[in-house]
């Protein structure tokens, strides 16, 4: 067996991943909400650059001087819709446990019952349920379960009325019987056939109690008027708002699109902290100087070659989807990454990572950029219809239904080929219902 040792050439060729590639990377698929946060954390790491806020009347400079002022809407309109951050501040809205405590306050109660109930108060998930042990509620207090029950009892007297229930059931029960017109059948159907009702196996549920499935269905009526979170309504939360970062618009019948550039601030080389550290004459700090000074153009490149993608990518949407934006959800083509990367001279990855957490205003609303892209389902005449305007076809279809006689799966195929020209199976017709949330035709049948 031969073995030879020696030194050998060999050349190879390797991409090799910068820090400046990865974070140019990184930002082109960052939603604005993150790439703001990363903004403020280059800011608190980088003394060179200053961050300033863009006022409306910077962008409203820009648009006058980057486009032809006639084409793009009134920037009034916009400006009447501005809405002050400090509008969507709460108003010291009382919480859950504050109006509850409000109400014990003035209850006829001594002070060893209020603190049990507001413990009771305390332990309440966000729906409002209790969902702790009385056992130890009672160890606790060093009271019977009897009397740990009472105050229970008791919490469940307030307002919001399902307050402090230990199911679904319950809470249900609650709400049923402090109606002004007690519905028996209601009470009965909840507290001993709910698993039977919530599957809407109402025939059987009414042979049960011998009355009418039309009665039963009124029950149905009745419990979808009730309240099965509680407490839910207290929640403060703050709502999350959503700026796009595009706009189409529709004006004299041609397409406008606009970047949404006033919600990335200005960045710019601190002139302040560019002075003082000129200043230094050892090479350590020049070296400081430079490298920093490196980073904020490769951060405002990065931050532009975002922009100029997105922009590109949602000319190209525009595009292909123009009867969608003019006619509607029925006109939604199929499209693909592949599509608009080769449209665009792009790699796909590129486009999915632009259109990520993008958002873009359009005739038809609010959008996610991926909303778009779809599969193509085949239809008569060698056309193709998207899989999104087939589920809106769909949804159509069961809003229109006989609701005595609502349609099957295999009837809503049929409908699809006759009315629409659209081929799909039974199965797609079911994934793509339960996709909408549709419940079945068994279940959405009215008597």
């Amino acid at each position: 067996m031969n073995m030879d040792f020696g030194l050998y050439q060999q050349q190879s060729m390797k991409l090799v991943m910068t820090n400046e590639l990865r974070q140019a990377i990184s930002i082109l698929q960052y939603s604005t909400h993150e790439l703001l946060s990363f903004i403020e954390e280059q800011q608190l790491e980088n003394p060179l650059l200053e961050v300033k806020d863009k006022k409306i009347n910077d962008v409203q400079k820009s648009a006058k001087s980057e486009t032809d002022y006639e084409k793009v809407a009134d920037w009034k309109t916009y400006e009447g819709d501005y809405t002050s951050p400090l509008d969507y501040v709460s108003k010291n809205e009382a919480s859950l446990q504050d109006h509850l405590f409000n109400q014990i306050r003035f209850m006829p109660l001594n002070d060893a019952e209020k603190k049990i109930i507001q413990y009771f108060v305390d332990s309440l998930d966000e729906n409002g349920y209790f969902t702790g042990d009385l056992e130890e509620v009672a160890s606790h207090f060093s009271i019977t379960e009897e009397k740990a029950l009472y105050c229970l009892h008791f919490l469940q007297s307030l307002d919001p009325v399902g307050i402090g229930a230990r199911s679904l059931q319950e809470c249900l029960l609650l709400q049923l019987r402090k109606l002004d017109h007690r519905n028996n059948v209601a009470e009965t159907i909840v507290e001993s056939y709910l698993t039977m009702f919530a599957n809407k196996k109402w025939k059987e549920i009414a042979k049960a109690l011998s009355i009418s499935v039309e009665e039963v269905q009124s029950v149905a009526d009745l419990i979808q008027t009730l309240q099965p979170k509680p407490g839910a309504i207290y929640n403060n939360d703050p709502l999350t708002y959503i700026s796009p970062d595009a706009f189409i618009e529709l004006i004299d019948g041609q397409f406008f699109i606009s970047m949404n550039d006033h919600l990335i601030p200005n960045l710019t080389v601190s002139r302040h902290y560019q002075d003082l550290l000129k200043k230094a004459t050892d090479e350590t700090s020049q070296k400081y100087v430079q490298q920093k000074h490196q980073q904020i153009l490769w951060l405002l490149k990065s931050i532009n070659q975002r922009q100029q993608t997105l922009l590109k990518v949602t000319e190209a949407i525009a595009k292909y989807q123009e009867d969608f934006f003019k006619f509607g959800y029925d006109y939604l083509k199929p499209l693909t990454l592949k599509e608009i990367a080769a449209d665009i001279d792009m790699h796909e990855s590129t486009v999915s990572r632009v259109t990520t957490q993008k958002y873009v205003q359009t005739p038809r609303g609010l959008f996610e950029l991926k909303y778009f892209f779809s599969s193509s389902i085949k239809s008569e005449g060698g056309t193709n219809a998207s899989s999104l305007s087939v589920k809106e076809l769909i949804k159509k279809i069961v809003d229109q239904e006989n609701k005595q006689k609502p349609l099957s799966d295999q009837k809503i195929v049929a409908v699809l080929e006759k009315d629409h020209s659209i081929e799909v199976s039974r199965r797609t017709v079911t994934k793509y219902r339960e996709e909408l949330n549709i419940p079945s035709s068994a279940k959405r049948k009215r008597f």
